[in-house]
Order: structure tokens, then C-alpha cells, then sequence
């Protein structure tokens, strides 16, 4: 017994020892750089830090806060739009994205072995998307047209001839990324019967609505006096009020601001950096002023997270050999006049000017852009865009 009880005793110190040796291996103060003898520079191999694990310093989580109660989307509605037209409409599309919601959540990702006019090939979930916001456009009274980006033609949908409203839509943007399962989203431009759509501009829209299909469905939503956020479904049976009743939508942002700086950066179309001088030396500044990355390859996440991040620039410029791809209708209209209440700017990369000042004279009709915290945006149009 002695002898076991020795062994014992050997073998714990000896674990313990190697407990000990192999932490310290591992401990960050351990580790020194990498150098070599002609220039005593450190290489990319080294682990830099304070000796501490987990999140980056340039990480930004939320800090919004669990409220005690929310408001219904009716009680938000009627206090914050005064058009009980635009009301109808609203409450329309909302409707709309909680019905691709849920095929989103059933369908598979396929081929349909068909393409839009613009050649991109059409996807399983485009076109179930597309067809719940033409059901909704047909079914509903205050909308006397539609345009969709999969088929870009205004089309009657108003059988009794009392619509009030143009809509235009993006069905499903992401379709190069929803086969990952990433965030993807419906964008909606909605303009009055005394513009219609050709030859209005992005400023005559009476509201505009963004959703963002993720973990949970959002929806970024023009109001009167700013961008107001819908979520929904909180529960299967829908989200509880004060009273105890059920709501399918709640406010869980109001009235949102955008900040005039930010640290967050959206570079798209990054091949023009390589002929736009202006557009390299913007990255670069991002870089070198240590900006946080956060691109995902979506129009919808990458600008969505100006509004829950309450800052963050995009930008999408051209040049000879990467041409503007955005359009104008469907995507950049709607989602400048939500940034713009917001507190936000936008630039159609071209004059400087707001994206809202430009006449859609067609509906696929293209544009660059640049979106997002003001100052950003006026670096952009500064370092960017060539003067004459």
C-alpha cells in the first residue's frame, strides 16, 4: 500500500508539472516575435495582443436593451403616418414579407432552370418570392401597379380601378449568397398615382420598406418623421403586448439615427479600385485608420447594419471595366430614403448628389452608389468621384 500510495503521489506531480509546462506554452507572454537576421523585423507569424482571448477590439455588438413592453405595428402606424393610404400599403407588404418568411423556411435552393431579363439565372426562392409580392399586389386594393426586378415592366395589377400606388420591388436580393444560408432580404419602393414610377425619382416615394431575412425576419420601415424597424413573429403564435394579446409585428427600433462618422466599411465592387485612383486610396484610408470589415456580398446585411449599428458606409462605384450593376428602382431608391430619415446621405457616385435626386427613366435603369454615415459620404464623393 506504501508503495501504491507512492506511485500515486509521483504520478499526480507529474501531471500536474506537465499542467503547468504546457500552459505556459501556450500563454501569449510566451510567444516572441519572429525575426529574421537581415532586417530584425517581425513577420506576419506572430501572435500580437495584451495577453487576453476573445472578442476583437474592433468588434461592435449591440447595446440595445430588453424593453418591458413594445409597440404594435397598428399603434406605431397610426401615430407616425398620417396617410391612412400609405397605412393600407404598408400594412400590405408587411404582410407580403411574413408570407416569404415562411417559405424561406421550407423551401430548398434550386435552380429553376430559368433567368430573368437581366440573364442572371433564376433560383427556387426568387421565384417563390416574386410571386408572393405579385399575390399581394393583386389582392390589394390601394395598389394599382407593380414592377418587379426578375420581369422589369410596370404592370397593371388593379382590376377595379381604385389603386393609389406603384410598386416596385427587389424579391429576393442575395441569390449568390442564399444557397449559404446568409442573411437575404425584399426591398420595396412605393410611389403615388400622380408620379408613378418613369420619370419620378427616388424623393416621390411615399415610403419604402426593407426586410432582412435572418435568424429573424425585420423590416426597416419610412415613416413620417424617421426609419422605424418591425420585427416579426416573435413566437409561433406571434409577439406578446402589455395586455396579452398577440401581434404579428412589433416596433423594435424607433425613429433611428444614423451617426455622421463611423468605423464600419462596405467596399463593393472592389475591381474598380484597380481604375478608379480615388477608390484605392479610399480603401486604403479604411485600412490604415483601422476600420472594421463587414461585407457580406448583399445589398440588404451590408447596408441593413447602418441602421442596428447606428453607423456604417457602402460603397459601389464604377469604372470602365466593372459598370454600375445596382438598380436604381429597386434597390438604391428605397434603401437612400430610409438612410436619408435616418440622418444619413447617399451619393449616385456621378454628381455627388443624393441618389434620390436622380429621374428613373427606366425601370432596370442602373446606378452607383454610395450610402451611409454623412461624413463617409462625403469623403466619398470628395476622393472618388473625378471633377470636371
Amino acid at each position: 500500500p506504501l508503495l501504491l500510495l507512492h506511485i500515486s503521489f509521483k504520478m499526480k506531480f507529474l501531471v500536474a508539472l506537465l499542467t503547468i509546462s504546457s500552459a505556459a506554452a501556450f500563454t501569449p507572454s510566451t510567444v516572441r516575435p519572429v525575426t529574421t537576421a537581415a532586417t530584425n523585423v517581425a513577420t506576419a507569424t506572430q501572435l500580437y495582443g495584451e495577453g487576453e482571448y476573445g472578442a476583437s477590439s474592433t468588434s461592435f455588438y449591440t447595446t440595445t436593451e430588453k424593453q418591458e413592453t413594445y409597440d404594435s405595428l397598428d399603434d406605431v402606424l397610426t401615430a407616425k403616418c398620417a396617410d391612412e393610404g400609405v397605412r393600407a400599403v404598408i400594412r400590405d407588404m408587411l404582410d407580403a414579407c411574413a408570407d416569404i418568411t415562411e417559405a424561406l423556411r421550407t423551401a430548398l435552393v434550386t435552380v429553376e432552370g430559368s433567368s430573368n431579363t437581366f440573364g442572371d439565372a433564376q433560383l427556387s426562392v426568387d421565384v417563390i418570392a416574386d410571386n408572393l409580392m405579385w399575390d399581394s399586389c393583386k389582392n390589394s386594393p390601394s395598389i394599382r401597379e407593380g414592377a418587379s426586378e426578375e420581369d422589369p415592366e410596370v404592370r397593371n395589377t388593379d382590376e377595379q380601378g381604385d389603386g393609389e400606388y406603384t410598386v416596385c420591388w427587389d424579391p429576393l436580393d442575395g441569390s449568390s449568397i442564399v444557397d449559404n444560408n446568409w442573411a437575404v432580404g425584399t426591398m420595396i419602393g412605393i410611389w403615388p398615382k400622380s408620379t408613378g414610377l418613369i420619370g419620378a425619382t427616388g424623393r416621390d416615394q411615399v415610403t419604402s420598406l426593407v426586410a432582412i431575412y435572418g435568424p429573424r425576419t425585420t423590416v426597416l420601415v419610412a415613416l413620417d418623421d424617421g426609419t422605424y424597424e418591425f420585427s416579426y413573429g416573435c413566437t409561433p403564435e406571434g409577439c406578446q403586448l402589455p395586455d396579452g394579446s398577440w401581434e404579428p409585428w412589433i416596433c423594435s427600433r424607433h425613429n433611428i439615427q444614423i451617426e455622421k462618422d463611423c468605423k464600419i466599411f462596405s467596399p463593393a465592387n472592389l475591381r474598380a479600385a484597380q481604375e478608379v485612383p480615388g477608390y484605392k486610396r479610399l480603401v486604403d484610408h479604411y485600412m490604415s485608420e483601422r476600420y472594421t470589415l463587414r461585407y457580406s456580398g448583399g445589398l440588404v446585411p451590408d447596408v441593413y447594419q447602418q441602421f442596428t449599428k447606428t453607423q456604417g458606409i457602402f460603397s459601389n462605384p464604377t469604372s470602365p471595366s466593372s459598370p454600375a450593376k445596382l438598380r436604381l428602382a429597386f434597390e438604391a431608391a428605397p434603401f437612400a430614403l430610409l438612410v436619408e430619415k435616418a440622418g444619413g446621405k447617399s451619393s449616385d457616385g456621378v454628381t455627388g448628389g443624393s441618389i434620390l435626386d436622380v429621374q428613373i427613366n427606366a425601370v432596370d435603369q442602373r446606378t452607383a452608389l454610395c450610402i451611409g454615415s454623412a461624413n463617409e459620404v462625403d469623403r466619398f464623393n470628395d476622393w472618388v468621384i473625378e471633377k470636371e
